[in-house]
């Protein structure tokens, strides 16, 4: 059963409740016993039976002492201690049957007696149904044998039957009704336990929200604000100067700053929510470290650090594969080369790879900056938490490690760390390695090193209603070499799709009148070449908007925030699907 006690367990506790008592009755009934024990053919057999009594009584206060220890956690050993101390009292029954069998006159009284002793057996062993079936029946057999024994006891036997019959029959009741009580005793605890369950997930995730806010408020703040000067200045407002290029420069880096943020909020946000999806294959780690640190170096050089990068030959020459998400790994690597370039003040970072011993790819790097506590670094893991030591000054949310050490199980891989105060830090990332797969190289990240085909000059249809993300896509294709033609609204891009020629459209998801769905549905039921016009959907990331725009008839989805390199993508996909599927329809 979900949660909650067992039955079993419930049970058994049921039952040991009830132990004082049933020694309590059988401590009553001593002066019984003792009349009854009196009647034993020998001064022996009298000793033996008041000393099996005594082993009993001994054995019941035994058992109650031993269940209030944790050993008695184990059902199985708690299970039999109850049916033993049981059968011991089922022994004293039997035992006053056989010497009752040869009392004489009082040989029906004493089986009776001994009859009702049983019951009694019956009765404290009702909870738990083995101990109920196994004692209750080895109680009542040694009275009722000695009864049907003789036939002039034949009344008294039939009464006898009847009675243990009775017994039996309502402790089968009890322990129905306590079987009952004790499902919703269990349902009760499922439910206490979920919903304890529940107040825990609500107040970690409204610390979650509250540390979300407090983070984003402060650095998009900070960066909004310096970006705003500068652009103010740029307007010509308050009499100031044009601003200088190192003004715009520290502008864009606040932007880039403030969109690493809020990509890594939302990816951390949708991980923890487990929606995060990976698309795993062979990819070419070492062609994607160098990569990187390309990149990078210009950053570290200005700070005066050296950035150095050890591939082993094996890896250099292809051989095999890492095996994970490429978007997902950049990402992780960026994150770890970008912090120990951050955080190095002097000195060097290094990235080195290697094959370690269990055939997995290691990727670390490792640096000469301020170095972390056993405690900061565990600290350094967790969301929304900064090690203030290290960080004061220094832009981010405190979510890159912890985002990252997620996106790495999520391949099947793992993200560990060691580091020491005043020494350095080494992060190492592993993933599955395929020593006989081949792996992609990375993708272009700037658009002027994209193949020539990919930057053939088009004339491109853009409808977007919203005139921020109109101009900066207009930037991005400009940038790439297109001429644009913007329409504010769906029936507006319909129109000039019918009438004008155009290389590609790309389409806002949702617009006022006639969304992008619509607009693409509609241009795909125009004739001719208008009719087969490459379609690329811009849509805000909802699956179920890529999924309608693609049943429309988009050729592909790109989502925002837009990037120069996914552009570039989305449109040699989108005009290569195009061709091929034109190609088919001339065949």
């Amino acid at each position: 059963m979900r949660g909650g006690a067992s039955f079993s367990h419930q049970s058994l506790e049921a039952q040991t409740a009830l132990l004082p008592y049933a020694l309590a009755a059988f401590a009553i009934s001593l002066p019984v016993y003792v009349w009854a024990g009196s009647f034993a053919p020998n001064t022996a057999w009298m000793t033996a039976s008041f000393a099996l009594f005594a082993i009993a009584c001994g054995a019941t206060y035994a058992a109650v002492s031993w269940l209030k220890t944790e050993a008695a956690a184990d059902l199985g050993r708690r299970a039999r201690v109850h049916i033993l101390t049981g059968l011991i009292w089922a022994g004293c029954v039997a035992q006053i049957a056989a010497f009752a069998h040869q009392a004489g006159p009082m040989r029906e009284p004493l089986l009776m007696m001994a009859t009702a002793a049983a019951v009694v057996c019956i009765f404290f062993t009702a909870p738990w149904l083995p101990s109920l079936l196994v004692v209750g029946a080895a109680a009542a057999a040694g009275p009722l044998i000695a009864l049907f024994a003789h036939p002039e006891s034949e009344g008294a036997a039939t009464l006898a039957w009847g009675a243990v019959a009775l017994a039996f029959a309502l402790a089968l009741i009890l322990n129905r009704i306590l079987r009952r009580q004790f499902a919703l005793a269990s349902e009760r605890e499922v439910l206490i336990a979920d919903r304890a369950g529940k107040v825990e997930e609500a107040s970690r995730l409204a610390q979650s929200k509250s540390d979300l806010v407090a983070t984003l408020s402060h650095e998009i703040r900070n960066g909004l604000t310096g970006v705003a000067h500068v652009l103010a200045s740029a307007a010509g407002r308050n009499g100031r100067a044009a601003p200088s290029r190192e003004q715009l420069s520290a502008a864009l880096d606040a932007v880039n700053d403030l969109i690493a943020v809020l990509n890594t909020t939302l990816d951390s946000e949708t991980a923890e929510a487990g929606r995060l999806a990976v698309d795993i294959r062979p990819i070419d780690a070492a062609a994607l470290v160098r990569d990187l640190v390309l990149l990078n170096r210009p950053h570290a050089a200005a700070k005066g650090l050296e950035l150095t990068l050890h591939v082993p030959a094996e890896l250099s020459e292809g051989r095999g594969a890492a095996l994970g998400d490429a978007t997902r790994v950049r990402q992780i690597l960026a994150n770890l080369i970008g912090n120990a370039i951050k955080f190095t003040v002097r000195g060097r970072v290094e990235a080195r790879l290697e094959i370690t011993e269990a055939g997995r790819l290691a990727v670390e790097v490792a640096d000469t900056g301020p170095g972390l506590s056993p405690e900061e670094l565990s600290r350094a893991f967790e969301a929304f938490h900064r090690v203030e030591r290290t960080s004061a000054g220094v832009p981010g949310a405190g979510l890159g490690l912890s985002l990252s050490r997620q996106l790495a199980r999520l391949m099947h891989g793992e993200l560990k760390a060691s580091s020491a105060p005043g020494v350095g830090s080494c992060f190492r990332l592993e993933l599955p390695f395929d020593a006989t797969a081949s792996g992609d190289t990375p993708e272009f990240e700037d658009a002027a090193a994209l193949p020539a085909q990919d930057r053939r000059k088009l004339r491109i249809l853009v409808a977007e209603d919203d005139g921020l993300n109109a101009a900066m896509l207009r930037a991005v294709l400009e940038q790439l070499g297109h001429q644009i033609v913007h329409a504010a609204d769906g029936r507006r891009a319909t129109d000039l799709a019918r009438v004008c020629e155009f290389d590609l459209a790309m389409i806002d998801g949702r617009m006022p009148g006639l969304d992008g769905p619509q607009a693409t549905a509609e241009i795909r039921r125009f004739e001719g070449a208008a009719g087969r016009l490459p379609i690329i959907a811009v849509i805000g990331g909802d699956a179920e908007e890529a999924q309608e725009c693609l049943e429309a008839g988009a050729d592909a989805v790109l989502r925002k925030p837009v990037t120069v390199t996914a552009v570039a993508r989305a449109v040699a996909d989108a005009t290569a699907r195009s061709g091929q599927e034109a190609g088919r329809r001339v065949a």
